[in-house]
């Protein structure tokens, strides 16, 4: 369950600041209708904890059905340098997550995948969306491939 993928030395840029009206507005539309796509991918609401400040942080991702009723999402940042932010939170808090597609919220535990694992998760993710196959070639880190599992009630 280790998160462990460093930072690239290359890469594309980081989305920049017209990227939050953008995620704002795809969240509503995810809340709204239940689900939603962001560039053709079936999306969810991720909730993490900040890392530093401890405050819940919301971004929308594309995700992927995995086993069990799992979600599999991979920290892309669209092939950056540097994973995005919310890796680090997942990383720092990964039994404080939670997805929501419509009214629909679920505690989730974060595990990123290795290995043998991870391999069949990134065949089945650039076979559903070829475009993450060319995000791998613009950075020199591996993408980060994380199963969102729901968390079983204590």
């Amino acid at each position: 369950m280790s998160f462990n993928t460093p930072s690239g030395t290359r890469g594309t840029r980081q989305p920049g600041r017209a990227v939050k009206w953008f995620n704002k507005w795809t969240m509503r539309r995810i809340r709204r209708k239940g689900g939603g796509k962001l560039m053709g991918m079936d999306a969810l609401v991720l909730t993490t904890v900040g890392r530093k400040s401890g405050e819940p942080r919301e971004t929308p991702v594309g995700w992927f059905p995995g086993k069990d009723g799992s979600w599999i999402i991979v920290a892309s940042a669209a092939g950056a340098a540097k994973n995005p932010a919310w890796y680090y939170n997942l990383a720092a808090h990964p039994d404080r997550v939670q997805v929501q597609m419509g009214s629909r919220k679920v505690d989730v535990v974060a595990e990123q995948l290795h290995g043998e694992e991870r391999d069949e998760a990134w065949r089945q993710i650039t076979t559903a969306v070829p475009r993450f196959t060319q995000y791998q070639v613009k950075t020199d880190r591996e993408l980060p491939i994380i199963r969102l599992v729901p968390r079983s009630p204590n």
